[in-house]
């Protein structure tokens, strides 16, 4: 990959890699190795032994559980730029859940034994690590608080309005979604049921607070929607 090349610097700019020199970053671009993965690809399965680090170039990722009833549970969206399936090669070594492609997405990864081998000759990449998974912690729970405090109306504007801040792009309709959600999506990522999501995005949309099209999910104005579930 030339130095000017699009996926090169996209790997530069990951979080894992902030503050890196200029060389660590070439150790690092010569061991990835990048693939274009199809919609509704498995990245990796949950409880499969880990044997890669991922990161995000462009796509999205649904990360979900499932229990010993069957139930699924949508953990995390992954967006581009963002780093997923790490934390596991300091604790069990299995996937802790399944990462599904939403769309078709690139995606870059690296052995486990390389990362492991660039974090003993580059100590940053895993003060870098600690804070990624700081704030994914950091996340969980204040999603935990909200199921526990607020109305139901309230826990799915915020998480409408965190995947708005996490994978937002802004146009003259407002904010829409990257992420092709589905309802069920919604749903589970905000501890409801399928039917009081579709109510309540119905509500929204007759009120002008959501836009529900084949673009996806739009926000006509976050700060109205925050201020409507108040």
């Amino acid at each position: 990959m030339s130095s000017n090349h699009p996926q090169r610097r996209a790997i530069a700019a990951l979080d894992l890699f902030g503050g890196l020199p200029k060389a660590a970053l070439e150790e690092v671009i010569a061991c990835a190795r990048i693939q274009t993965l199809a919609r509704g690809a498995r990245v990796f399965d949950q409880g499969e032994p880990i044997e890669r680090a991922h990161a995000l170039l462009s796509g999205a990722v649904r990360i979900s559980q499932t229990g010993s009833d069957g139930g699924e549970v949508v953990i995390r969206f992954i967006g581009p730029g963002e780093v997923f399936g790490s934390v596991a090669i300091f604790t069990d070594h299995c996937y802790p859940a399944d990462g599904t492609v939403m769309v078709e997405s690139t995606e870059v990864s690296w052995a486990r034994a390389e990362l492991l081998d660039l974090i003993a000759r580059h100590p940053q990449i895993a003060f870098d690590l600690v804070k990624i998974a700081g704030r994914r912690l950091e996340e969980l729970q204040e999603r935990v608080r909200e199921m526990a405090t607020q109305r139901v109306d309230r826990r799915i504007a915020n998480a409408l309005l965190r995947l708005a801040r996490q994978a937002g792009i802004t146009s003259d309709r407002g904010t829409q979604i990257v992420f092709p959600l589905r309802r069920k999506d919604i749903a589970e990522i905000s501890g409801t049921t399928l039917h009081t999501v579709s109510r309540t995005l119905n509500n929204w949309r007759r009120r002008g607070l959501v836009i529900d099209d084949k673009l996806g999910l739009i926000l006509t104005s976050p700060e109205a929607l925050e201020q409507a579930t108040e």
